[in-house]
């Protein structure tokens, strides 16, 4: 009698919603009331409409949510993505201007819908690169960058996130010049302008009450978990923070700046313009900037996604098919002129917390994120422009994770300098430049650590050791024939392979030549084989040379006693 196959039990991702729905339906309405303050803060801070995030937030729940390798994370619009964002809208109106002739006339409208048209461009590019690689398999590449850049990466993005949502959070436009400040530097520059206004005697920006505004909503978020009620808990931070700050403006009264929010949310759409959108698709700029995006938001999307993964039992996630549904969602972005979308760890870790066990409850997040948009657009117009602005505050000071650099410099000082190094040069310089150095430098500590080599010979007695630490690469080999060549004749040398990471055919075939040469002369060489196994790469080039010649040796009598031949 033949057993039964038992048949391996299905995705409960796919097949579970039913099941699931009670709990999945109660998560994505935590999971709304997570992403709705941090997608109107993003905006906000991008300089853009909240209509552009929140329709960012909508189309990764609904497209990515359903598409997603990832079923438990939840995408839509990202602080990590801030800063190209707000850059590449920067260059679309610079390019704007340089491209009209003196006396022509043109609106401010003109020039923003100009900038949101490269933006969509650059951000549909992006889609299409991510459907690519995910379509060739790449999901597993674009997480092979050093930790050490990619929390360099963050730190720096925190940086530039709390420097210029710091002038927000205190209704200041920051000048440089006589210009409106642009860079890390120059916003971290004009910090200490925007602090003396607060307290001068000219009240008529109101600084001090948009300040006021601030730090009420950053104790909120501070505070709130440490005295919500248990049954209150799952109530996110960041909306009781918006929230508390709201009410507060609006009762008291405080004349600070709100949203601007429009009647119909959805009329913030930019539909692609025919000839320049094509015009655009072959802008160097808008190609270089696609790449950025491409590269910056697959890597924090699989990274959050490895994150998921560890905080649930659920199905791993599919690296390529998350990949893809990432490409998919930023070319609908693109064409409508929404922000950019990734995986976002805030929105997914309170998706896993609240009890989610299939997609159901990311695809329902968008759904709340809709309705919202369409029945309730007109509560924006109460929030506080200061209290996004002390959100976004408070999300770059988390970004700026000082344990992280601790435990870099307790497990290697030049991870952390790579870290350093890569979050100052975003800072100072540009957020592509400084992961591209990063990238550099990491690959520059990986070829030191395979090429590096120290050797010393040391004479105890009648015995000589000579000690290898690092990689014995063929890169090392005339400084190992060098320190070869210091052994007397007629010695007996131990090579201690401890300190030993790797060594190649090239050095090993040296030992075996000079061991010839050096019996010849009434010396001896002691190799403990068995340590130095493992020590080299496979290859049965490799293990024919040293069977030959532990047969040679053997057949001439001369080494049986000191090179004990052993079975790979």
């Amino acid at each position: 009698m033949t057993d039964k196959i038992k048949q391996a039990p299905k995705d409960s991702s796919e097949t579970g919603w039913k099941k699931n729905f009670r709990t999945d339906f109660m998560a994505s309405i935590v999971v709304f009331l997570v992403a709705l303050p941090l997608c109107i803060g993003i905006a906000v801070a991008v300089g853009v409409s909240p209509a552009r995030a929140l329709i960012t937030g909508i189309i990764g729940g609904l497209v990515a949510g359903a598409l997603a390798g990832s079923p438990l994370q939840v995408s839509g619009p990202a602080a990590g993505l801030f800063v190209i964002v707000a850059d590449l809208l920067a260059k679309g109106r610079q390019s704007f201007l340089a491209k009209l002739g003196e006396g022509v006339e043109y609106t401010e409208g003109d020039v923003v819908a100009y900038s949101l048209m490269v933006l969509g461009t650059a951000v549909f590019v992006a889609g299409i690169i991510q459907i690519v690689a995910g379509k060739l398999r790449l999901g597993q590449w674009f997480r092979a960058v050093s930790p050490a850049v990619i929390k360099g990466m963050l730190a720096g993005i925190g940086i530039l996130i709390l420097a210029s949502q710091f002038h927000v959070m205190l209704d200041h436009v920051a000048m440089w010049h006589g210009e409106k400040a642009h860079g890390g530097l120059q916003y971290l520059a004009t910090i200490p302008e925007a602090i003396i206004k607060c307290f001068s005697n000219d009240t008529s920006a109101n600084h001090h009450l948009a300040a006021l505004t601030g730090i009420v909503t950053i104790v909120c978020i501070i505070g709130w978990p440490l005295i919500a009620p248990r049954k209150l808990k799952l109530l996110p931070a960041a909306l009781v923070g918006i929230t508390v700050a709201t009410i507060f403006a609006n009762v008291v009264g405080l004349q600070v700046q709100r949203l601007d929010v429009p009647a119909n949310i959805f009329e913030e759409t930019t539909l692609p313009v025919t000839w320049t959108w094509f015009q655009l698709l072959l802008d160097p700029m808008v190609l270089t900037s696609a790449f950025v995006i491409a590269l910056v938001a697959s890597a924090e999307t699989l990274l959050c996604a490895t994150a998921v993964d560890q905080m649930h039992s659920g199905p791993r996630t599919n690296y390529d098919k998350e990949l893809t549904a990432q490409g998919v969602g930023n070319v609908l972005c693109g064409l409508v002129g929404a922000l950019p979308m990734t995986g976002v760890i805030v929105r997914s870790s309170a998706n896993v917390n609240s009890g989610a066990k299939t997609r159901t409850s990311t695809m329902l997040h968008g759904i709340w994120l809709l309705v919202f948009v369409v029945l309730l657009p007109f509560v924006l117009a109460y929030i506080p422009r200061a209290a996004l602005g002390a959100l976004l505050v408070y999300i770059g000071c988390k970004l700026v994770n000082i344990k992280q650099v601790r435990e870099l410099m307790k497990t290697s000082r030049s991870e952390a300098a790579i870290f350093m190094v890569t979050m100052l040069v975003i800072v100072g310089e540009d957020l592509l430049v400084g992961v591209l150095v990063g990238i550099l430098l990491s690959a520059a500590k990986l070829l030191h650590r395979f090429s590096h080599l120290e050797s010393e010979l040391v004479t105890e007695g009648e015995r000589t050791y000579l000690t290898l630490r690092g990689a014995a690469t063929f890169l090392r080999l005339p400084m190992l024939a060098a320190k070869l060549e210091e052994v007397t004749e007629s010695t007996e040398l131990h090579i201690r392979f401890e300190e030993l990471t790797y060594i190649d055919h090239a050095c090993l075939d040296l030992l075996m030549n000079w061991a010839r040469q050096h019996e010849q002369t009434g010396g001896k060489l002691v190799i403990d084989w068995e340590s130095l196994h493992g020590r080299f790469h496979s290859d049965p080039k490799v293990e024919l040379n040293r069977r030959s010649f532990f047969r040679s040796a053997a057949e001439q009598g001369e080494m049986a006693n000191d090179y004990p031949s052993q079975s790979i």
